[in-house]
């Protein structure tokens, strides 16, 4: 899997379009030596507006730590000083910006490279974790928190698709403000022989390297959806990616107990009034009824400044579970969100996506311990699973 180099998010957009679905994206060189110790990937693939002495610096720190991996340089004009300095650091491919079919090919090359060392690989094999962030509340954020929540899970090395599953009014898309050519609706006309080849071909691929599964862009291609067709697209996205994150709709309806019958899991998110504590202590205790996702709830409190006279201990007494993150108010996160670049993409020292990238580093850490010791589970629909 490659990762992009990239600060300018047009740029990164459009190039983005070109590499394998799922590949990360990273603003500074910095950045890379941190994914590469993690998943393997077979190329750094350097933007074009990333300077070349630092770019050249990147890949001779590729070379010495990951010498299966190759470093692909982007550049707007091939001039012949390029290639002289791109060979001296060990540069694999040099390739023009307006040239996506020598990209492809330098790709390729590097992917060959890197399983003739250590072997291919199957992303099929994948045992991904399903997050779904729910809320029995409308206006407590959790479009928000679901598209941060994604963007910190990525950023430890995971890949992973967001699923909007407000079919009536999902925002996922104008969230991270991209225009999706295809929907979750599209599947539903092959829900019978369903595979990873055509969910592929409905992601829409985000700056940041996220993929997304759209909403129906009108509120009536929810009918389309079943029940049986949301499980059946989580259970092979999750085959696919590190994390599956469903955004889901405020309420209970068949589609989000279909998508929790796959979950491992669910962000509950509240906010400190009391029309949202009352709504959430009374989910918490349909889930307890139906036995969903007993052992993997995670409370996050949102806009919670105590001011409003409710306290973290209170509202942990009234819904009998620890709070599990807690984010202040801040214009910030609203005005990330409106230009469509979540604040954990956009300011990463900011405190809430401080606290929500440590959030999202302890579902991480955690992922081998619960693989492990979980028991096995009824699910709604009467399967055991672990």
């Amino acid at each position: 899997m490659p990762i992009l180099v990239e600060a300018d998010s047009t740029t990164a957009g459009v190039l983005i379009g070109a590499l394998p679905a799922g590949s990360p994206v990273v603003a500074r060189p910095d950045d890379v030596d941190g994914l590469l110790s993690g998943r393997g990937h077979s190329a750094v693939v350097i933007g074009p507006t990333v300077d070349l002495t630092m770019a050249a610096a990147l890949a001779e720190r590729t070379r010495a730590t990951h010498p299966a991996t190759t470093v692909v340089l982007i550049r707007h004009a091939l001039a012949p000083e390029v290639f002289a300095q791109a060979m001296q650091v060990g540069i694999g491919a040099v390739v023009a910006a307006d040239d996506p079919g020598a990209l492809g090919t330098a790709l390729s090359r590097a992917k060959g490279t890197w399983e003739s060392i250590h072997g291919p690989t199957d992303p099929g094999d994948r045992d991904g974790r399903v997050v779904t962030v729910f809320s029995p509340k409308g206006g407590v954020g959790k479009t928000t928190m679901a598209v941060n929540l994604s963007v910190a899970l990525m950023r430890t090395r995971a890949e992973v698709c967001v699923v909007d599953l407000d079919l009536a009014f999902g925002d996922v898309a104008i969230t991270m403000q991209i225009i999706p050519e295809h929907t979750i609706t599209e599947a539903a006309e092959s829900e019978q022989d369903l595979d990873y080849s055509l969910l592929q071909k409905l992601l829409t691929r985000h700056e940041s390297g996220i993929s997304i599964l759209a909403a129906p862009t009108h509120p009536e291609g929810r009918d389309a959806i079943t029940a049986s067709l949301t499980r059946s697209v989580i259970q092979t996205l999750r085959r696919h990616f590190d994390y599956v994150v469903i955004d889901t709709p405020p309420g209970f309806d068949d589609q989000v107990l279909g998508a929790f019958d796959e979950t491992d899991e669910v962000v509950i998110v509240a906010t400190l009034d009391v029309p949202t504590i009352k709504n959430t202590k009374v989910a918490l205790e349909t889930l307890d009824l139906l036995r969903l996702v007993p052992n993997g709830r995670h409370l996050l409190l949102n806009r919670a400044d105590e001011e409003v006279g409710l306290s973290l201990a209170q509202v942990e007494e009234i819904l009998g579970m620890p709070v599990s993150v807690s984010l202040p108010s801040s214009t910030a996160v609203a005005s990330a969100t409106n230009h469509g670049r979540p604040i954990v993409l956009s300011k990463p020292e900011h405190p809430v996506s401080k606290a929500l990238a440590q959030f999202a580093r302890r579902l991480a850490g955690e992922e081998a311990k619960a693989k492990a010791s979980a028991p096995a589970r009824r699910s709604l629909f009467g399967r055991s699973k672990k």
